[in-house]
């Protein structure tokens, strides 16, 4: 019986331990250029980053200037955000020749766009679980550069 006792107790606590932590992240996107299409954002591990199949996504209405995205049920973890405005809502990034983009884009702590994307360890940040905001700020390599571009 004590035994007993003993196990019922225990479940709980290891029903606890096992539950991961999941979050809401909200991403608050900046020098949205256009109020027209959305602004799209993947949250991404280490091994997705940079890549189309990042397991967390948000989409929200562009806004000019400021737009947010949430993104929710968001475990745990290290992160880096790529983000887009997707103008002409196709769902992906346009590009001109050499493949630079034709919409914004831009990467959590505003990691630098250089020669190419940023590395994972410069747009990294840790996410607790708990809810929380970023900002990013969009980068434009063609047309109007942000809101105050007319």
């Amino acid at each position: 019986m004590k035994r007993l006792l003993l196990a019922l107790l225990g479940l709980p606590l290891l029903a606890a331990a096992g539950t991961d932590a999941r979050g809401v992240l909200t991403i608050d996107v900046g020098n949205v250029r256009i109020a027209k299409g959305n602004v799209h954002v993947d949250v991404c591990p280490e091994a997705q980053f940079l890549k189309d199949n990042c397991p967390w996504t948000g989409n929200a209405r562009a806004r000019l200037g400021d737009t947010r995205v949430t993104v929710t049920n968001l475990p745990a973890g290290r992160y880096a955000v790529q983000a887009f405005l997707d103008e002409n809502g196709n769902g992906e990034v346009d590009r001109a020749l050499f493949g630079i983009p034709k919409e914004g884009v831009g990467f959590s702590n505003d990691a630098k766009i250089r020669l190419g994307p940023p590395k994972f360890a410069e747009a990294v940040f840790a996410f607790d679980g708990n809810a929380r905001t970023i900002r990013l700020t969009l980068r434009y390599f063609m047309g109007a550069q942000g809101p105050s571009a007319r």
